[in-house]
């Protein structure tokens, strides 16, 4: 059970801006310690889709300018780790493009100018669509789009392999039965919420991810985290307009 707490400790520090402590007997490459904390994340969503929330409501009086803040802080709130995969990712894809070593590039520590730039329209494009979301008040979808999101990492992990150590150290600590488990539990809490349209949600974002994923994967040549968190984004960024333009 310590275990298991570890893990979910794990999921917030490394997934989140908050500041969770470790003692320095906390084995943290314990396998069941890195299943927790992948099993976890899905929850992770949920937590920080509701902190958007609540960011929005308490501007509410602000109209458009307080759904932006909140926007804005579900982003800070993540730390932008995944937001800063979209950058190395472009950069990657114009490398491989151009015949350079898209790996070399991917794991280099600046970035370039085509990443600079997607990555600021991405940003662009990412806060107005979600603020757009909170000043219309869906948020309920939205947070299953939190929870969908990252849900869907976890069966990006399991189904495919990783040019990444950390990657693969995480898919091999993840095993079937707590996986499926997990799939049932969250898509039971995420039924039980918004009924049949978190079924919709739920098949039109793992399509979306599925497509992402492999379409970078085969550009590159390899799937590694910043694939995942690209896929992440520019799935939660696509569900995000899918919902704006069936509720709206």
């Amino acid at each position: 059970m310590n275990k298991v707490y570890l893990g979910i400790r794990f999921a917030l520090s490394y997934f989140t801006f908050l500041p969770v402590r470790f003692g320095a007997k906390d084995d943290l490459s314990d396998p069941r310690v890195m299943e927790s904390m992948l099993l976890f994340l899905p929850l992770v969503g949920v937590i920080l889709a509701a902190l958007t929330v609540g960011v929005a409501e308490a501007f509410q009086s602000l109209g458009w300018l307080g759904a932006l803040i909140a926007a804005a802080l579900y982003m800070i709130a993540y730390g932008f780790i995944h937001t800063e995969a979209v950058i190395d990712v472009a950069d990657a894809l114009y490398a491989a493009h151009s015949g350079k070593d898209p790996y070399a590039v991917i794991k280099e520590p600046y970035t370039g100018a085509m990443g600079v730039l997607y990555g600021a329209v991405f940003v662009l494009l990412k806060t107005a669509s979600l603020a757009y979301l909170l000043l219309h008040h869906l948020y309920l979808p939205f947070v299953m789009i939190a929870m969908t999101s990252r849900l869907n990492l976890l069966l990006l992990i399991r189904w495919f392999t990783f040019r990444s150590s950390f990657v693969t150290t995480l898919r091999s600590s993840l095993r079937i039965v707590p996986l499926w488990l997990a799939v049932l539990a969250y898509g039971a809490a995420g039924s039980a919420v918004l009924g049949g349209s978190f079924l919709l949600i739920t098949l039109l974002g793992l399509g979306i991810s599925l497509a992402v994923f492999a379409l970078i994967r085969r550009s590159l040549g390899f799937g590694n985290g910043d694939v995942l968190g690209c896929s992440l984004e520019l799935t939660e960024l696509l569900l995000i307009l899918s919902v704006l333009l069936a509720w709206l």
